[in-house]
């Protein structure tokens, strides 16, 4: 089975040779974690945590 890589749409083989599926190399996995580590992918919905819900003197105690 073929299938295209996320980031550059090169097909790639769905095998379990193929360490970098469904990218066709680390660099095109490296880049698709970069994006979601800068926040330019995300998953649409309410935040699970509101980021006000904890004083910092609460997580040292």
């Amino acid at each position: 089975m073929k299938v295209k890589c996320p980031t550059c749409n090169i097909d790639v083989s769905w095998t379990s040779d193929q360490q970098f599926r469904p990218f066709c190399s680390d660099r095109c996995q490296k880049i698709d974690f970069g994006d979601w580590a800068t926040e330019s992918f995300k998953i649409a919905g309410e935040t699970a945590l509101d980021e006000f819900e904890f004083d910092d003197e609460d997580k040292f105690s």
